[in-house]
């Protein structure tokens, strides 16, 4: 359930209130928006609660019963937007964010090259796997530490910041020293244990959907990052798997305003990996942005034909130029900019 709190409720009401469900045992997640102060109530608890203790106590304005299964991530605990600031950049307010850079960091040079470019053309985060789960174990499988350096360098160098994969427990607080954004990739939505240690640190963190999840299941899994304590997730579309073959996935435009409804969370959307085919990146891009797409993240390489890992959906840097123009024409129709 959540506790609404009054708009002239006190400090001291409302921390008694959070002093009360500790006491029985639940975990109390507060969330205070422009008029009011939402206290989210989770975990099983040593006994029963009954809403009608805490609609009798000081300050207090209502006590909802959340019906659905995910409770921090839904709007009923926080009806507003929530917005991740980095900085100047605001992932989840009215500028849509774009994200872009190689799939994987093959060499600081590489690295540079296309940093400088998509920097040049309005990308404000710059992306590349330092670490790759990749399909094949014979496949290039990431520099890791150094890839992460030469991101973090290259990032500072060209006025960006960072989002990188995050593949198990062990890599969190490495990955945490280098990035801005920790990126949790699709074969890793529902690994439960990484999700919880993710929920351990204070550093944004972008979910991706699974190849067959349901926005049910992709919920839940942010569920499992919030109920750790930590509130800075983002959702990433990314397609999913159908029994289509003339594209690497589907992308699921459907997916981003059903989102918007369901829950506050940024979303942001991922048209590289959503097709695998470069001519159908600006396109499904531009389709993200008319729903609700609070972000785009796309693949770019100066070489694509060279890239260590998925050459065939990257697009290159006057291709991003492209497509960065043609948003800055759609934005505005929907009250966005980029």
């Amino acid at each position: 359930m959540v506790i609404v709190m009054n708009e002239h409720a006190t400090e001291d009401q409302i921390e008694k209130v959070i002093a009360a469900l500790t006491m029985k045992g639940f975990d109390a997640h507060r969330s205070t928006g422009a008029t009011r102060t939402v206290i989210g109530v989770v975990g099983s608890g040593k006994e029963p609660i009954d809403p009608r203790e805490f609609e009798i106590q000081p300050g207090v304005h209502e006590v909802i019963k959340i019906s659905e299964p995910y409770k921090l991530a839904g709007r009923v605990f926080k009806p507003e937007d929530t917005v991740i600031t980095l900085g100047e950049v605001r992932v989840g307010g009215r500028e849509v964010v774009l994200m872009a850079g190689p799939c994987a960091v093959e060499s600081e040079k590489q690295l540079d090259i296309i940093a400088s470019s998509v920097a040049r053309f309005g990308a404000r985060i710059l992306r590349g796997g330092a670490f790759k789960p990749r399909t094949s174990p014979y496949a290039f499988q990431g520099l890791g530490e150094e890839g992460l350096t030469y991101l973090r360098r290259s990032a500072d160098r060209h006025g960006l910041k960072v989002i990188t994969e995050v593949m198990d427990t062990t890599q969190v607080d490495l990955v945490a020293r280098y990035a801005d954004i920790l990126q949790v990739g699709a074969r890793n939505m529902q690994n439960f244990h990484m999700l919880k240690e993710l929920g351990r640190i204070r550093k944004p963190v972008m979910l991706k959907r699974g190849l067959a999840s349901t926005i049910q299941e992709w919920l839940l899994s942010a569920e499992y990052i919030m109920a750790g304590g930590n509130h800075q997730v983002m959702l990433c579309e990314r397609g999913i798997r159908t029994f289509e073959n003339y594209t690497r996935n589907t992308m699921d435009i459907s997916a981003i305003p059903i989102i918007k409804k369901l829950s506050h969370l940024p979303i942001v959307a991922d048209p590289s990996h959503g097709t695998g085919l470069r001519d159908k990146v600006i396109p499904m891009a531009r389709a993200a942005l008319a729903a609700g797409a609070d972000g785009v993240m796309v693949e770019v390489h100066h070489e694509p034909e060279r890239a260590l890992s998925d050459g065939p959906q990257s697009i290159y840097p006057e291709q991003f130029a492209e497509l960065v123009a043609q948003l800055r024409i759609i934005a505005p129709a929907i009250g966005r900019t980029v």
